[in-house]
């Protein structure tokens, strides 16, 4: 007998009361309804807390199931994995708290998806339970969330077109923000400072953390450098000035080790890149050169001790974010340039309807959880896989059909 004749529920949102969990339950609410043809709960530490979310999400929650579970208690976590085919995860910092769950999923065989972009966390959950995955059939399906769900799905996007069109994959592909409205939540912000915090105190993490294949394979790297924009430039493709990017860090990782799990489909020297534009002439090379020193800033003063607490001070704090109106208000568009090796070009589009990292994140992490528990054949092997290896076309439908998004070809030559 197979486990989703067995369970109760085809999928739990864990940490249901955190500012993400409370945008992604009230859209499974509304788009899913409760006790139709979606059977889920919601799940977290404090009763009172799932109580009061139910009552501000109205008559329509009445009926919605709870599950009381703390991050750290094993037997509860255990208990909880019975219950569902499918666990989502919002429970951040994941290198604080996410451990136990992942450890709880991989050994009940449950699948689980999560928003993390803590490429630290995400290498040592792979390093210390992918073989049990493997053996228990649970499929892992991290950073389902703005990072890195556009970027990831947007390259297998771009290198579907490219295969069909050219006949061969892109070599290269750049993806350049092009415009994007939203704000951090406190819990971004602790996620990123605590990554900071790690590197600083281990000369060998910090490596780990700039290696752009430190979550592929071992057996897979690349001869080509990977081109990694650390400082203002200009980009004549597009005719604007760039930036760095805060979340290319780890969108590229994952789009490698896409690569590398689809045994090296865009080839094995296949090379990428993300940045953001600031625009064009005097002001747009200013405003590169600002976002770059702020990101410096940010980044060495959360690093010392002596100084992070005057970061931590200004910052929003966990359970704080944009407002409902800010989330429906905000949007992205973001540029992909593919080059084949025999120099044909192709460029893409890929553009969210809200907020990047609230609104649109909470959608998008919906549907990679409801792609999981009803689009993915039961035989397909567990094992810690990326939102495109897996859930690949099955979930672009989902994105397009329900969360907002949306995948277009722009230019061939």
């Amino acid at each position: 007998m197979t486990k989703s004749s067995e369970t109760a529920y085809d999928l739990v949102v864990f940490g249901a009361t955190s500012f993400v969990g409370q945008i992604l339950t009230r859209y499974l609410l509304e788009t899913y309804g409760v006790g139709q043809s979606v059977k889920w709960a919601i799940a977290g530490r404090s009763e009172s807390k799932l109580n009061t979310l139910k009552g501000e999400l109205g008559s329509k929650a009445k009926d919605l199931p709870v599950i009381l579970a703390d991050a750290s208690d094993e037997a509860a976590l255990k208990a909880m994995c019975e219950q569902t085919r499918v666990i989502i995860s919002t429970v951040g910092p994941y290198a604080l708290y996410g451990e136990p769950l992942v450890q709880a999923c991989v050994r009940s065989g449950t699948d689980y998806c999560d928003l993390t972009g803590e490429v630290q966390w995400i290498r040592k959950m792979v390093e210390r339970y992918e073989e049990e995955a493997k053996s228990s059939g649970a499929r892992i399906v991290h950073c389902c969330g703005f990072d890195s769900i556009p970027s990831d799905m947007g390259v297998w996007f771009l290198q579907n077109q490219a295969e069909q069109t050219f006949g061969a994959p892109c070599r290269d592909v750049r993806m350049r923000v092009k415009t994007a409205k939203g704000e951090f939540s406190g819990g971004t912000v602790a996620s990123l400072m605590n990554a900071v915090k790690e590197a600083a105190a281990d000369p060998k993490l910090r490596k780990q953390m700039a290696n752009p294949f430190s979550i592929c394979p071992p057996d897979h790297r690349s001869k080509t450098r990977q081109p990694n924009l650390k400082g203002a430039e200009y980009d004549k493709t597009f005719n604007a000035w760039l930036a760095p990017f805060v979340m290319a860090a780890i969108n590229t990782r994952v789009v490698h080790r896409s690569n590398a799990l689809q045994n090296a489909r865009y080839g094995k020297e296949f090379t990428y890149d993300e940045a953001m534009m600031t625009g064009r002439g005097a002001k747009g090379r200013l405003a590169a050169y600002t976002i770059t020193g702020g990101l410096a800033a940010f980044f060495t003063a959360s690093a010392i001790k002596p100084t992070r607490w005057l970061v931590e001070k200004f910052v929003p704090k966990p359970g704080e974010g944009p407002s409902p109106e800010a989330q429906k208000a905000g949007f992205y568009d973001l540029r992909f340039v593919g080059r084949t090796e025999d120099g044909k070009t192709i460029i893409t589009k890929v553009t969210g309807d809200q907020d990047p990292g609230y609104g649109s994140t909470g959608k998008m992490l919906g549907e990679a959880g409801m792609c999981l528990a009803f689009d993915i054949p039961a035989d397909q092997p567990g094992g810690f896989w990326t939102p495109s290896s897996l859930l690949d076309g099955k979930l672009m439908d989902r994105l397009t059909s329900k969360a907002g998004l949306t995948f277009e070809v722009l230019e061939t030559r």
